[in-house]
């Protein structure tokens, strides 16, 4: 008899073990809000309504509602995050209203140096480049370092034989050239004279562009493309290709891609701080996209924003400036598109 009831303890404990195991399964299962999202940013900044005129106000909005569709049709038909990070970007690099690519503002010299970067939260793999002159769109030479390297970051001449080796487009220097990023620059140095010191409220050092996604197989990319800052000197990199400042994904916690004053981005590693507090101190995406932006960056002095997308397909979008364009699409469709606060 005594053994008859240790053996049906057992079992009940057993399926009291199996059923709390299928309610935690069911729990996860149930955390997932979406199949698939996709979120980006087109550069954090003094974006304000009364600055803005309704024409541009419009184009800004068509041009992020392109990328976020582009990004979406990869997610609906199956495809791959990192896919949809590269196919929200490229319109945006092929547009003159950001800074990267096409709209990539000038430096000191008066010549246009390109940064990208790329990772890959299923496999933590990387790639970037920084300072090119020639490709059309960096985001994809960052994508083939990460794909066709044994390197995580290239530069300069080389990143540009690179681009070249792997067939990606090249362009004429002179492709880069916008009256709107002439102009900007030539005020910049009008302001700074001798100095190169510009006051922490002038707009010289905001841009980039970026996008982070969840695909269906629940794998998340990320990915941040850059003109860099207005009047840069010596080479100057900021944060957009360094991985772990400018982008990070990890399957595990989210996705990140950052605009905003690369330095600061780069000192206190934003991408990676959001998903380590997610990690290790088990934070949701809300509140560490949202202590590091608005708490943290704020406290140290810098201004800047960054979008985010979790292993659920929660997005974040915290921005400590006047505006930043961004928006995001889940799998209803529903495309949601934002300038300023």
């Amino acid at each position: 008899m005594r053994y008859a009831l240790i053996f049906i303890i057992i079992i009940s404990l057993n399926a009291c073990s199996s059923t709390n195991q299928a309610e935690k399964n069911l729990m996860l299962e149930n955390e997932k809000v979406t199949d698939f999202a996709l979120v980006i940013h087109g550069g954090a900044g003094t974006i304000l309504k009364e600055n803005m005129t309704p024409e541009l106000e419009k184009q800004y909005h068509a041009k992020l509602r392109e990328a976020l569709l582009a990004g979406y049709n990869v997610l609906q038909s199956g495809g791959s995050s990192v896919d949809a990070v590269e196919a929200a970007i490229i319109p945006m690099e092929d547009s003159p209203l950001f800074n990267a690519g096409k709209g990539a503002v000038f430096t000191n010299e008066e010549r246009n140096e390109l940064d990208a970067s790329f990772m890959d939260g299923a496999t933590q793999n990387a790639g970037a480049i920084g300072g090119v002159r020639r490709v059309k769109n960096p985001i994809k030479a960052a994508r083939a370092v990460l794909e066709k390297s044994k390197h995580v970051m290239l530069t300069g001449a080389g990143a540009d034989a690179f681009a070249r080796e792997q067939g990606i487009e090249l362009v004429d220097t002179s492709y880069f050239y916008t009256e709107r990023r002439w102009e900007a620059l030539q005020n910049v140095k009008a302001k700074e004279g001798e100095t190169f010191i510009l006051s922490e409220d002038d707009d010289y050092k905001y841009g980039t562009v970026g996008a982070a996604a969840l695909d269906k197989n629940g794998n998340l990319a990320a990915g941040t493309s850059t003109g860099g800052m207005t009047n840069k000197r010596y080479g100057r990199i900021g944060d957009s290709p360094i991985i772990g400042a400018g982008t990070y994904a990890n399957n595990a916690t989210c996705a990140v891609s950052s605009t905003g004053h690369g330095e600061y981005f780069m000192r206190y590693m934003v991408a990676y701080d959001i998903s380590a507090r997610m990690e290790y101190a088990g934070a949701t995406l809300e509140e560490a996209a949202g202590t590091v932006i608005n708490e943290k960056l704020v406290e140290k002095g810098g201004s800047g924003g960054v979008i985010a997308v979790d292993k659920y397909g929660n997005v974040a979008m915290p921005f400590n400036t006047a505006g930043m364009y961004r928006g995001y699409v889940k799998a209803d469709g529903e495309v949601k598109t934002f300038l300023y606060k």
